[in-house]
């Protein structure tokens, strides 16, 4: 298709609301206007395909791997007392919500060839999606300093990690994530106009990006909602870089006296710092998507998003997006809690437990 079709495409796509002819009844017209902005988003076929073979993929997965470290965390005493796991069992719950909000909607707007309605749904995915990403950004960096006192403060770790303060953090990670989701509604309501209801949004995820395009951008809650991530996604890095570095300096330290490098030590540190980088991708890809609001300007990018045919710098972060936002689901568990000999040494006996428990109702 050559640029002068698809531009007329466009056009036509976008003045489909504004036909007042009797011909369409006004579902048709709606209908039709939600799938000409998923082809100007998507007007390959074949990348159709692809992402949804690449997202149900990830998702399958992600249940997966996220469903067997929850069981085997779950049904095994010796691990449900410590702290780390505690906190890896609430980072693996805030996944696997993410998970089933985006990704059950995601696929349904692929294979329905439509773009997604501004509704209650989708204002609850909204907040879900940024309530579940807050949650896991904090728990990663608890999780950080807990290894940070396990290995620099042995001494007097059980004293500082007691089974009640960590039900408190687990309770002010919700907490604060869930406030930050509240305020970003609360500001968002200020753009929100009744004629946008059950409209059809320029995205396939109720993502920032989408809906503050969809609701003409409102300024308050970008500022606010870009302030606080990032604030929030530095306070993770730094207090992540320090716990792994004191932890590597502990680990040198006590192999100088033999005139040895504790290879093992700084390859745990560099696998731990580049899963964190791995796991932030999506943020620093949303952080470079709000520089380019900032420097190109809400007009030019609105354009980008919404009108302009084709490939766009904005249509390709919102795809990329999609994607990037299903992988720190699928690798946390592995990296925290299935890399560890512990856990996979507990679903053996899980499967063994769920066994006996078959063969006792079977003769009893």
């Amino acid at each position: 298709m050559d640029h002068g079709t698809d531009l007329n495409r466009t056009e036509t796509c976008f003045s489909l609301m504004e036909n007042t002819s009797t011909n369409y009844s006004a579902g048709f017209l709606q209908l039709e206007h939600g799938h000409c902005l998923f082809t100007s988003i998507l007007p390959s076929e074949t990348a159709v395909h692809l992402l949804v073979f690449v997202l149900a993929v990830l998702i399958i997965f992600s249940l997966l791997v996220n469903g067997c470290a929850l069981l085997g965390l779950g049904h095994t005493k010796d691990l449900s007392w410590e702290p780390r796991f505690t906190l890896l069992k609430n980072l693996i719950l805030s996944d696997l919500l993410l998970i089933l909000s985006q990704g059950p909607t995601i696929i349904s707007c692929l294979l329905m060839r439509r773009t997604i309605l501004y509704d209650a749904w989708c204002l609850i995915q909204y907040f879900l999606n940024t309530t579940c990403i807050m949650c896991a950004i904090i728990t990663i960096t608890c999780m950080a300093l807990e290894r940070y006192l396990y290995v620099c403060q042995a001494i007097y770790y059980l004293h500082i990690l007691t089974s009640k303060r960590i039900h408190l953090i687990i309770a002010f990670t919700w907490l604060l994530s869930l406030t930050i989701s509240i305020v970003n509604l609360i500001l968002m309501s200020a753009g929100h106009k009744a004629a946008l209801l059950g409209q059809y949004t320029p995205g396939l995820l109720c993502e920032p990006d989408t809906l503050e395009a969809h609701l003409g951008f409102p300024r308050a809650v970008a500022v606010f909602r870009k302030i606080s991530g990032f604030i929030l996604t530095m306070i993770c890095i730094l207090y992540y870089s320090f716990a792994y570095f004191r932890i590597y300096q502990e680990a040198r330290n006590a192999v100088q006296p033999f005139q040895q490098v504790n290879r093992r030590a700084r390859n745990t540190v560099l696998f731990y710092c580049s899963m964190l980088l791995l796991q932030l991708l999506p943020v620093f890809l949303k952080i470079v998507s709000d520089a380019l609001w900032e420097l190109e300007g809400t007009t030019v990018m609105t354009f980008m998003l919404r009108d302009s045919p084709g490939w766009t710098p904005a249509r390709t972060l919102h795809i990329m997006l999609l994607v990037l936002m299903q992988v720190p689901p699928c690798i946390n568990p592995v990296i925290f809690g299935l890399r560890n000999q512990e856990v996979r040494q507990s679903l053996p006996r899980l499967i063994w437990w769920r066994k006996n428990n078959r063969d006792v109702d079977v003769f009893s």
